[in-house]
């Protein structure tokens, strides 16, 4: 397996795999904040078109965060997973969701400073993120693009676990994972330069393709 020198250079290369979306008046590109941001804003200049963010909060369990009985998103959606969510009282899932409703409106009043509301409908959303781990994130974002009108929702990552492209390939109407390595880990082993998005990158990012 390869490494990518940063999310610059993991953009260009799943911009080649994405080629058939270059100049389609239907299509917005959606960096997964923050980390998928980066690349998407590679992705966004070569195939021509629009680029904006995509905020989902995962709901995770109480006792285990990394297990997710839901998802929120901008404009009010909210999925939920039957199944895991049963498992937990109205208080429980309450709290969570109040935590991290929080921190969703704090980022999208960051990032959206001046900028419309999300809008999908009959659109084309590529959702793009920096790697897949378990998946669950990617997953939620796909849902929550839906809920938002999209026609069509195409997730695209430089890298991920076989397992999680498997599951998105369920979830999404086309999933692209550039690479699988069998023995996966963890996303920032397949970079040289992985360091934390900051909030002003963010910006920074959407400021410049306007």
């Amino acid at each position: 397996m390869t490494t990518y020198r940063d999310r610059s250079e993991a953009g260009r290369a799943l911009a080649d795999r994405l080629a058939a979306l270059t100049g389609r008046p239907d299509v917005t590109v959606l960096g997964l904040v923050r980390g998928g941001v980066p690349v998407a804003r590679v992705i966004a200049d070569r195939l021509g078109a629009p680029l904006d963010v995509l905020v989902v909060r995962k709901l995770g369990m109480p006792w285990a965060p990394e297990v997710a009985f839901g998802a929120l998103g901008p404009g009010g959606v909210r999925v939920l997973n039957d199944l895991v969510a049963g498992q937990l009282d109205a208080d429980d899932i309450a709290e969570v969701q109040r935590r991290e409703q929080a921190e969703l409106d704090r980022r999208e009043q960051l990032y959206r400073a001046g900028r419309p509301p999300l809008d999908l409908t009959g659109r084309t959303a590529l959702i793009v993120d920096d790697g897949l781990a378990t998946g669950a994130t990617a997953r939620a974002a796909v849902q929550v693009a839906r809920h938002l009108g999209a026609r069509r929702v195409v997730l695209a990552v430089p890298v991920g676990a076989q397992e999680a492209c498997e599951m998105l390939a369920d979830e999404a109407d086309e999933a692209i994972c550039a690479q699988r390595p069998a023995n996966f880990g963890a996303v920032g082993a397949y970079y040289d330069d992985f360091h934390e998005v900051s909030d002003d990158e963010v910006t920074e990012a959407l400021t410049a393709t306007a």
